[in-house]
């Protein structure tokens, strides 16, 4: 089976000429449909009208809706997590949600300086690929909020569409420029066969740098990345509009009456409300 989005979602059954089911809930068009791999009776959708929406196909009706501030460009399942998917948005971010619970996310992955267009996780679902508007593929751990690497050239446009291949070990992309990139998923990582020696060397270097990650300027090099001066300005902007407004979200409740203007965990301020059936 496969689905379809439009006006509403249509499912298809591969031998039949018209649609199993139609299922619809509010937005006018609908944006992307993710059918999920692992629990296959689910399957979520975005719209419009800044929704993602979920559906059961055993009974063609909808499970739960969400409303973000800003729409949502591409939905993707974890493969190992029946129950986690991750959403790619228009306010730069990447939300995770478990669909247990929706009222909040799960993580937050903000690094992106533009709208993120697409989103997939790693075959072991421990990891995610994001490309977005700001010409840029970037590398995620799904625990953690920052990217652990980025990837970028001169003519590369802004990326589309992002996926994992079925090894782990290479990304592909899809950009403005009509062309199709294939990245390592490890920058460093050596391809092709190596010896025992050469093996051994890696993992002795790998538990090195594991075991001092937490040592200031071993993490100073093992983050430190090359950006385009474009991105890093971008970069700098947004970093100064959050820390502003931070500011004078305290400065309103310093004056304000005692427990008016509470605050709202960065997992719940780009969700507007919750719908469940």
């Amino acid at each position: 089976m496969f689905a379809t989005g439009s006006s509403l979602i249509e499912v298809w059954d591969v031998d039949r000429s018209e649609p199993v089911a139609n299922l619809t809930w509010g937005a006018d068009t609908i944006n992307t449909v993710r059918m999920n791999q692992t629990e296959v009776n689910v399957l979520a959708s975005s719209g419009t009208d800044r929704s993602v929406v979920l559906y059961d196909l055993r009974t063609s009706s909808a499970l739960a809706k969400v409303v973000m501030k800003l729409s949502t460009n591409a939905i993707a399942w974890n493969p190992m997590e029946a129950f986690v998917f991750a959403a790619a948005s228009e306010d730069h971010n990447v939300y995770t949600f478990d669909m247990r619970r929706m009222d909040h996310a799960v993580n937050v992955l903000r690094d992106h300086v533009s709208a993120v267009m697409d989103v997939d996780y790693s075959p072991t679902g421990h990891e995610l690929v994001s490309g977005g508007y700001d010409r840029t593929v970037r590398l995620w751990d799904a625990a953690r909020g920052h990217s652990r690497d980025i990837y970028h050239s001169k003519r590369m446009q802004r990326v589309f569409c992002v996926r994992y291949t079925q090894d782990n070990a290479y990304v592909l992309s899809g950009s403005d420029d009509s062309n199709v990139r294939l990245w390592r998923a490890r920058a460093s990582q050596r391809m092709g066969a190596k010896s025992n020696r050469e093996r051994a060397t890696i993992e002795y270097a790998d538990k090195l740098k594991d075991r001092y990650k937490h040592v200031p300027d071993v993490r100073r090099v093992l983050r430190q990345r090359n950006v385009p001066t474009a991105i890093k300005r971008a970069s700098q902007t947004k970093h100064d509009m959050l820390a502003s407004r931070k500011r004078k979200e305290e400065n309103e409740r310093k004056h304000a009456k005692p427990g008016s203007k509470p605050r709202v965990p960065e997992r719940q301020k780009a969700i507007l409300g919750t719908t469940s059936k």
